[in-house]
């Protein structure tokens, strides 16, 4: 799937991170998450983002980003993309991107650099080299340290035909609607806060089709009829479900940093598809905090299944 063909895609529907499974000692568990990718893919989704920020790519070499992709690619299904993560310094993004491109990957989704802050100049330069280094098409991702402002992303965008999605994790309302109305189509529009379905419905109304669902990791047929309320325009139902479970889950992923990854693998072993242990420096759920989320799960499950006889 080209770089164009590919962006278009991931606009039309609901798009998938799923976590990456280790086992008790911290090691890659390829056996449950080529499972739990064929699982999620069962469903109908527009792009499953393999080694995403969900899916803890802070956490894995750059070796164990490809081992992650090539699974996730070998469960590919026809007319999804797989989106590999790619980022830290330009000299190891780059591999990663020419390694992803090996492995069989779609396209890429570039995280900010580590640590370092840096003028759009030297974000630009290390978003153009990676986009020179491999023929996928590339999402990036503006939060945190880097990021470009509209006029950065339009030059970036002249010169480089492949950079064809922008997923926004900042939150800056001025900022997104001047790239948008500077952009307009020549970009496919993600959103990328945490738990985005917080932010679906007025981010639509700026161009952004689509976001990232942790929760489609261990809801996914909830995830699914939220995404369907927000693009039919039923903004009552999407409130509902807001005050029913995002918010209440909003409320506990905040008692702890790093609770956005932990929380969703509590999630899958609250609906039994264990994904095991985070890797430090994140940490687990405690039992308390799993029961409460338990009670959540169950229940919005209930009324999911209520809604749909």
């Amino acid at each position: 799937m080209g770089p164009a063909e590919m962006a278009r895609t991931l606009g039309t529907g609901l798009l998938s991170f799923p976590v990456t499974h280790f086992d008790a000692d911290g090691a890659f568990d390829e056996a449950a998450y080529r499972a739990h990718c064929a699982w999620m893919l069962s469903y109908e989704l527009s792009g499953l983002f393999a080694a995403g920020g969900t899916g803890e790519f802070f956490s894995l070499t750059p070796d164990e980003v490809t081992t992650v992709v090539r699974a996730a690619v070998a469960e590919r299904k026809a007319g999804v993309p797989v989106i590999s993560g790619c980022g830290y310094g330009t000299a190891i993004a780059t591999g990663i991107a020419r390694n992803a491109e090996g492995a069989g990957a779609d396209g890429l989704l570039l995280l900010p650099p580590y640590l370092v802050g840096s003028s759009q100049d030297g974000l630009a330069e290390h978003i153009e080299a990676v986009c020179r280094s491999t023929g996928l098409g590339v999402i990036v991702y503006n939060r945190d340290n880097a990021v470009v402002n509209d006029e950065t992303l339009a030059k970036l965008c002249e010169r480089n035909p492949n950079l064809v999605g922008y997923k926004d994790g900042v939150g800056d309302i001025e900022l997104m609607t001047r790239i948008y109305a500077r952009m307009g189509d020549r970009l496919t529009y993600i959103g990328g806060l945490p738990t985005a379905e917080t932010f679906a419905v007025p981010y639509l109304t700026m161009g952004v089709t689509t976001y990232s669902s942790a929760i489609f990791n261990f809801m996914p047929e909830w995830a699914l009829d939220f995404y369907a309320a927000v693009r039919a325009g039923r903004n009552d139902e999407v409130m509902d479900r807001l005050r029913d479970f995002v918010l209440p889950y909003i409320l506990l992923r905040n008692r702890g940093r790093g609770y956005a990854v932990s929380i969703v693998k509590a999630g899958m072993r609250m609906v039994g598809r264990d994904a095991g242990p985070v890797r430090s420096p994140l940490t687990d759920l405690t039992q308390a905090e799993d029961d409460e989320l338990r009670a959540l799960i169950e229940r919005a499950s209930a009324k999911t299944v209520a809604h749909a006889a």
